[in-house]
Formats: structure tokens, sequence, C-alpha cells
């Protein structure tokens, strides 16, 4: 298989969860409604008006890529978080739902390792359509092993700075770690890191 096909492939799956639209979103959000409790101060007007922006994107984007269940995850997540913080009166509250992903990414991530199954390997082997034969190749194991690591201390890091955050209930800190450790800028140093790391492999290089 060569590069280009694997990342035809890849960027194919990438699409299918949503591509960077769905991204932009998210982080979107969650600098919406930092902006807006800055400027109101109130907790439920600030999640109404990140629910009404989450919501119009989601429109826009049914309208122009015919996709359903792309937005309404969006609509539905912000939708949790809304609900929380403005049933609390917490601002904070509003950005548990990153907490708990970040938490449990890490677990999965870390458990994946343990039970040598690593998340990217699995998903790899998706993409390139020869499920586990990854495990038989020690060099290519230990590729996916490594990028597994890499977004497992993504996610660790992430874990570690926001869960203080939380509990300290500092809004402001909290917001702009969840948009950039929670969110797309650390995802994508990952999701480079782990181009670079895959693009070596000589079994593609060679096809």
């Amino acid at each position: 298989m060569s590069i280009g096909m694997l990342t035809r492939k890849s960027l194919s799956l990438f699409s299918a969860m949503g591509g960077w639209r769905t991204v932009a979103e998210g982080v979107a959000s969650r600098v919406l409604f930092l902006v807006a409790y800055l400027a109101t101060g109130d907790v439920l007007t600030s999640a109404l008006i990140t629910v009404g922006g989450v919501a119009v994107l989601a429109v826009v984007r049914l309208f122009t890529d015919r996709k359903v269940w792309q937005p309404a995850i969006g609509v539905v997540v912000v939708g949790v978080s809304a609900m929380l913080a403005g049933n609390t009166g917490q601002a904070a509250d509003f950005y548990l739902t990153t907490v708990f992903v970040q938490a449990g990414a890490t677990a999965l991530f870390l458990v994946s390792i343990v039970v040598r199954r690593p998340v990217i390997g699995l998903v790899m082997g998706t993409v390139r359509g020869d499920r586990l034969a990854w495990r038989r190749d020690r060099r290519q194991r230990r590729r996916y092993y490594l990028c597994t690591a890499i977004f497992l201390a993504k996610f660790a890091i992430a874990t570690a700075a926001l869960v203080p955050l939380y509990l300290a209930g500092t809004v402001i800190p909290l917001g702009i770690a969840a948009t950039l450790l929670g969110g797309a800028p650390a995802a994508g140093v990952c999701l480079y890191l782990c181009w670079r790391i895959l693009r070596e492999d000589p079994r593609a290089a060679a096809a």
C-alpha cells in the first residue's frame, strides 16, 4: 500500500468522523461559551448563547453537507455541557464533559497498551484493511505503540491540567486549557507526529 493510498484512506476515515468542520465546531463551542461568560457574567445566558451558536452551525452543515449524525452529536455534546452548567450555575461545569473525555481517553489508551492492543494500531489496521496483521511485524508494532503513547501523553497531560482547574473553579484558565489541550491544537500536534512516524513504513515506501 502506497503512502498516497494510506493517506487517502486515513483522510476518508477522518472525513467520515466529521473532518475539520467537526474539529472547528468543537473548538468554537468552548471559545464561544468563554467569551459569552466574560461578556455577560451569567452562566445560563452563556450556555444558551453557546447552544444557539452550535445549533446554527449544525443547521448550516446539515444543508451544505447533507450529513445528520456529525452535527447532531455536536449539538448533543454541547447541550449536555450547557445543561450541566445551567443546572449548577457554575461556569466551570460547562467544561466537565471535556474533563471526562480526556480522563476516559487516558484510561482507554493506557489499557490498550497494557493489553497489547494499541488504539492507533487497531485504527490503522482498519484503515489499511489488514486488521491485526501488523502485530506480526515488530517494527510496525513499535510504531503503533509509539503513536498510541503520544496520544496517551496528550490525554494524560490534559487531564492533569484540567482536573485541578475544574476543582478550583477557575473558569478562564479552564476554558483556555480545555480549548488548547482538550481540543484541536494538541490533537493536531499528535496527529502530525504520528504521521511523521507512520510515513516511514518501509512497506509503504516500497509499494
